[in-house]
């Protein structure tokens, strides 16, 4: 099938390439000429495992397109997905719908009776009914209009569109249906289960879902304050729960709070529609409130583990992206930690394998290193903040000769703390008994 992508930011991009490796004929449309300038050349505007070598082969095909031509790229497409950013709007919560809207006003003034509009992006309950009204108003009759939101884990978005869970359609035409069908026929070899439902449906079932994993991670982070207080381990309470398969242990890691670009997004968008009509979230809420709190208490559980007082001393970061596998920052724990130590006085000396450049542009005032270990150099204490793989077998003996002081704050429990304490380090995790060890 003929395919166009509007947006090649993170969503737009690996659907794209997917949809691309498939089979499908898909071209990916974008206003930002550098954005698609770089595509052409072979230039990923994002990092993510294996979309580099997955976007060229396509591209080396003929099966994948780049353009800022919007006309050319609807141009006999039999479906146009909408996948342009949804920002969290500024002081109120509620999703920011500009570019969506936008888009559909452009693409109004070129689709073709027939075409399936699909938005991909992350909407409110009811975007797609004003996607058809903004339609009619522009004379277009005879499109219908889908919801397929996606559920994709950065660091793992090839693998999780290519073996989903799950695919979610919400349409109200047999047309748009058999137009999915198609399209995601060949993860039928894979028995991957497709759901139709509903429009409106389909929308909340986003919101839903990162809402959910949400408050399983702001909970096992009071749990694991809990641990602290009565002296027992977050790890071997995550596991003796995560072994109830009504439970299960995803999303049952204690640490400094969720982030990135869905999860604080779509709990504050799932608050504003469910405010819109009345009805209370209160779990949602507390979830937002508790990953709020937990975020900015980082930089105080570090100043405790040195004695209550930072001022002065050097801090090794070790880890920026909101999650291993991503150079994404958005809404990272790393940033109220930073800015905490600095107000406090520190001196920060951060490491991040790939978000380096992202960093940058967002701190004032820190050295960036090269390595963990150089970052480590002369500090007073290191802090793990992103539990990439290449932090998972740091020589903690060479480590705590190199530190000026002896203090290893793990907030992602990577280490052991009889390891760390017999290479000489004085070891804090989060949950693992009580803060200050005896």
């Amino acid at each position: 099938m003929r395919i166009a992508m509007i947006g090649t930011g993170y969503v737009g991009l690996v659907s794209g390439a997917c949809f691309a490796d498939f089979g499908h004929q898909v071209t990916c449309v974008d206003k930002d000429t550098g954005k698609i300038d770089g595509l052409n050349g072979g230039v990923m505007p994002i990092w993510e495992p294996g979309l580099e070598a997955l976007v060229k082969a396509n591209a080396t095909r003929g099966r994948l397109t780049f353009t800022t031509d919007l006309p050319a790229a609807v141009e006999g497409a039999e479906a146009v997905f909408i996948a342009v950013g949804t920002p969290t709007r500024r002081g109120d919560g509620h999703a920011d719908l500009t570019f969506v809207f936008e888009a559909v006003r452009e693409l109004a003034k070129v689709i073709a009776p027939g075409t399936v509009v699909v938005t991909k992006s992350t909407v409110p309950v009811g975007t797609g009914d004003e996607i058809e009204n903004i339609l009619r108003q522009e004379g277009v009759t005879e499109v219908s209009v889908a919801s397929n939101p996606e559920f994709l884990r950065e660091g793992a978005a090839i693998a999780d569109f290519k073996h989903p869970d799950r695919i979610i359609v919400g349409a109200e035409e047999e047309h748009a249906r058999e137009a999915l069908r198609e399209i995601y026929r060949p993860l039928f070899l894979n028995r991957a289960p497709i759901l139709f439902t509903a429009r409106r449906t389909a929308e909340l079932i986003k919101y839903a879902a990162n809402a959910f994993l949400a408050v399983k991670i702001s909970f096992i982070n009071e749990i694991a304050d809990l641990c602290e207080a009565v002296d027992a381990d977050v790890q071997d309470v995550a596991r003796g729960i995560g072994l109830d398969n009504r439970i299960g242990p995803k999303f049952l890691h204690a640490g400094p709070g969720y982030g990135g670009s869905c999860f604080p997004k779509d709990t504050l968008a799932l608050l504003q529609t469910a405010e819109g009509v009345g009805v209370a979230q209160r779990i949602v809420k507390t979830t937002v409130e508790v990953n709020d709190d937990r975020k900015i208490a980082m930089a105080e559980r570090v100043a405790r583990a040195l004695g209550g007082e930072v001022k002065g001393k050097r801090i090794g970061v070790l880890g920026l992206a909101f999650k291993p596998n991503t150079d994404d920052m958005r809404e990272a724990p790393s940033i109220p930690l930073i800015k905490g130590l600095i107000e406090r006085g520190a001196e920060i000396s951060a490491f991040d394998p790939v978000a380096r450049l992202q960093a940058e542009a967002m701190f004032d005032g820190i050295e960036f290193a090269d390595s963990a270990e150089a970052a480590a150099a002369n500090a007073d204490a290191v802090v793990i903040v992103t539990e990439w793989d290449e932090f998972r077998a740091l020589d903690l003996g060479t480590l705590a000769r190199s530190m000026r002081g002896k203090t290893l704050v793990d907030l992602r429990n990577v280490y052991d703390r009889g390891d760390a304490e017999r290479a000489g380090l004085d070891y804090f995790g989060v949950g693992r008994g009580r803060l200050n060890p005896s």
